[in-house]
């Protein structure tokens, strides 16, 4: 699908100022995020947490349209822990994720068979499927 061929649902709109020692907020006044370097002692966030918490709701959701495919209701419990490593190697850097995914009470197999058709349906797991090493486990 092209960006001619496709609907645009949805287009989300941020300023960003200063990198990873800045802020950004949303067009929309819904986000507004002092940013701090990973490890770092400052009061805000990181790209990386950003990242994982937006991968982590999107992925969550993609479950719940593929649970509805096999006529399956997620636990209201089912939750979704996100990993993202900010790597440096050979003087780059790169990123790599885990997806650790919990659905109490539904059958193991059932809930790897819904994380791994998410993991074709999620949006963000499309953009980085070939691009960063990412893991899915059910726990």
């Amino acid at each position: 699908m092209t960006a001619q061929t496709a609907n645009v649902v949805y287009t989300a709109k941020t300023h960003t100022t200063g990198g990873r020692q800045g802020e950004s907020y949303s067009s929309d006044g819904n986000l507004d995020i002092q940013l701090t370097p990973p490890g770092g002692n400052g009061a805000g966030t990181n790209p990386e947490q950003l990242f994982a918490a937006g991968w982590s709701a999107c992925y969550l959701s993609a479950m719940g349209l593929v649970a509805g495919q096999h006529k399956v209701k997620l636990p209201a419990d089912t939750a979704v822990d996100a990993e993202v490593d900010l790597l440096n190697s050979d003087g780059g850097f790169s990123l790599q994720a885990r997806l650790n995914v919990s659905v109490p009470g539904i059958d193991r197999e059932l809930a790897q068979t819904i994380a791994d058709e998410a993991h074709q349906v999620c949006p963000y797991s499309k953009a980085t499927r070939g691009n960063i090493d990412v893991t899915i486990t059910v726990v």
